[in-house]
């Protein structure tokens, strides 16, 4: 998993400063990072992704782009701050949170009362509480 957590980070390394053209993908997620038969990570899904200027300018977006749970909030809150590659950041961070703690970021059939629906305020809480969070199960 540390393998995969780290060729996807320069996956989008690559995106951001390598790529000719510089490119923010939007949907940074599990079902975007895909593995040959040598479980050598490959980032897809491109669908929704959009240049970036080389003078490192805010992209400027009509509407919210991603998924629930993994959006940056500054890509569905319009005056919160510019959308830039660190919002690939921040989808890329609730990757990780997926990874280690082993549930999905973002369960919609969760009950409301329960830290269960977003993974951020459930990783909280077990930090909070001094509990571990790698690999539990998800009910």
């Amino acid at each position: 998993m540390y393998a995969i957590a780290l060729e996807t980070a320069r996956g989008i390394l690559y995106l951001h400063q390598d790529c000719r053209i510089r490119i923010l993908h939007c949907d940074i997620k599990p079902h975007n990072v895909l593995l040959d038969a040598n479980f050598t990570v490959k980032v897809a899904d491109f669908g929704i992704a959009k240049m970036i200027d080389k003078d490192h300018s805010p992209v400027s977006l009509m509407r919210a782009r991603g998924t629930p749970g993994f959006l940056a909030p500054e890509m569905w809150l319009k005056n919160y701050c510019p959308v830039t590659e660190k919002s690939d950041v921040f989808s890329y961070g609730m990757l990780l949170l997926e990874i280690v703690g082993g549930r999905k970021n973002y369960d919609s059939g969760a009950n409301d009362e329960s830290s269960q629906v977003y993974c951020p305020l459930w990783a909280f809480n077990k930090v909070k509480n001094g509990v571990s969070f790698t690999h539990e199960k998800s009910g």
